[in-house]
């Protein structure tokens, strides 16, 4: 018996594994990244059986969830390492960020529409030399500026929980895509939750690692004032170590080098926790109350962490959301400059035809903007991050809520598409529901979204977990800790491959 998430009885019966894998897709679903390479590893599938695997999980349940714009035509021939911890485990790429040479991405887009960048990020360089075979690209809303993965580009991304609800976002793709069975791995970013969200929202393991633990190399470095990540969204806290060991290290180039691991993290996983000191974060941060299922979440959460040994405490909200909310709004004033520009390299316009309504109005508040205001916001951030880093410095972790609310209807959430909606009106909308992540891409912290809990409803309930700064190997420990106490691989969507 192999077991499919360390610590748990998720396992599947290896009698006849290959014929079952090219046969039965519901083995295939059954397991998480590590899984599948081992049997890989192991010679009893090979990687082209995973991507047909993939490819009639995509066949099969795409179509009702819009998660996957691209299943490549090459997938099978797609080159990887012939080795490596994901050996010829399917992967796909957010059409946003982390980008591959000679492949579209369009980024939500119609001004990218067809657009090849020419660039091979040092992402997908190191996925392919761990063996992930990147096989198409998944949803995001344009440049990624909204917690609903919902385009006027390519429609409207539904959650594999329940199809009348929001994936969120911008991962949203990459997240529907994993809980809906079509990988078992993803890529994602995360700039202010956008991991962590959609992990929450669909039943995942979402990580935003510190700021400059893996490189944006080597044209992104440090993107968009530090607060943007590039890493994965996974179902199992095993794929997220061996992933921070794949996609972790430095770069020519990066601003800065963050402090190295110990050891392996996936090494970590066999490590003691110790005892920690737990800040526990009960109140809304932002302006939407947590949801009571939300809230008791925490609190069994909390109760667990005291019966293991660690130490918990209250903590209040350690930033003004207004003050957030401002910074945000001049960030959101920026990159004008650069947008021009590629839109002149493709001989392409910024009007109504080629910009969504909401991006449209803050492209041109930022051509408009005075550099001194770049100045204001650097200032605003730096204060911010001394003021939380002060706050919180007396902790080892801190449990928070991922999102303060269960997924939520489609059309409920704030539009980049609705022409009415002010920029200013649209900050807040779009944020609120993200004050307990955003931040943290803002401090550079390590946070990770846990699928611990389930509504009444049976939808996920992610619960956050936040690590001092470079410190993920704590991060790994705590969360296999309370995988194993909560294990959560039994639980699955409404619309999930091979369940039919």
């Amino acid at each position: 018996m192999l077991n499919f998430i360390a610590g748990q009885q998720c396992s599947v019966d290896r009698t006849d594994v290959k014929r079952l894998f090219v046969v039965k897709l519901s083995e295939y679903v059954a397991y998480d990244a590590t899984g599948l390479a081992e049997l890989v590893d192991a010679g009893e599938i090979t990687s082209s059986e995973l991507t047909r695997c993939a490819r009639q999980a995509f066949d099969e349940v795409n179509p009702r969830i819009n998660a996957v714009i691209e299943f490549y035509e090459d997938a099978q021939t797609v080159a990887g390492a012939a080795s490596g911890p994901f050996n010829g485990v399917p992967f796909l790429r957010k059409d946003l960020g982390a980008s591959e040479a000679g492949r579209l991405q369009e980024r939500g887009s119609r001004l990218f529409k067809d657009y090849r960048p020419e660039t091979d990020s040092f992402f997908f360089r190191r996925a392919r030399n761990a063996g992930l075979r990147t096989i198409g690209r998944t949803t995001t809303p344009e440049f990624g500026r909204s917690g609903a993965t919902e385009s006027i580009l390519n429609g409207i991304t539904r959650n594999p929980w329940d199809l009348e609800r929001s994936a969120s976002g911008s991962s949203g793709g990459a997240a529907a895509a994993v809980a809906a069975g079509i990988t078992p791995i993803s890529h994602g970013t995360d700039g202010g939750g956008s991991i962590r969200g959609p992990a929450a929202w669909c039943g995942l393991v979402g990580l935003s690692p510190s700021r400059g633990r893996v490189s944006g190399g080597p044209d992104q470095q440090d993107k968009s004032l530090g607060l943007i990540r590039d890493f994965v969204l996974c179902r199992s806290v095993r794929d997220m170590a061996a992933a921070l060991d794949v996609f972790s290290g430095s770069h020519p180039g990066d601003p800065f080098i963050i402090v190295q691991p110990h050891r392996p993290y996936v090494d970590e996983l066999l490590q003691p926790t110790g005892t920690l000191r737990v800040g526990l974060a009960r109140t809304k941060w932002d302006k939407l109350e947590l949801e009571p299922e939300v809230l008791q979440a925490l609190d069994s959460i909390a109760s667990l962490l005291e019966e293991m040994g660690h130490k918990v405490e209250e903590i209040d909200a350690p930033f003004q959301f207004e003050a957030f909310m401002k910074a945000m709004f001049g960030c959101y004033g920026f990159g004008a400059t650069s947008l021009a520009a590629q839109a002149k390299a493709m001989g392409r316009t910024i009007n109504s035809d080629t910009l969504e309504p909401v991006n449209l109005k803050f492209f041109q508040h930022s051509r408009d903007n005075p550099l001194s205001t770049f100045e204001e916001v650097d200032e605003a951030l730096r204060q911010m991050r001394f003021q939380v880093g002060e706050a919180v410095q007396a902790f080892d972790i801190l449990v928070t809520p991922a999102r303060p609310t269960v997924a939520q209807p489609l059309n409920t959430l704030c539009k980049l598409s609705d022409p009415t909606i002010s920029m200013e009106e649209y900050t807040v909308g779009n944020h609120s529901g993200y004050g307990h992540m955003s931040i943290w891409n803002v401090t550079g912290h390590p946070a990770v979204s846990l699928p611990l809990a389930q509504s009444g409803q049976g939808l996920p309930i992610g619960v956050q977990i936040v690590g001092r700064f470079g410190d993920e190997a704590t991060l790994v420990r705590i969360a296999r800790d309370l995988e194993e106490a909560r294990p959560w691989c039994h639980r699955q969507p409404k619309l999930r491959a091979g369940n039919r």
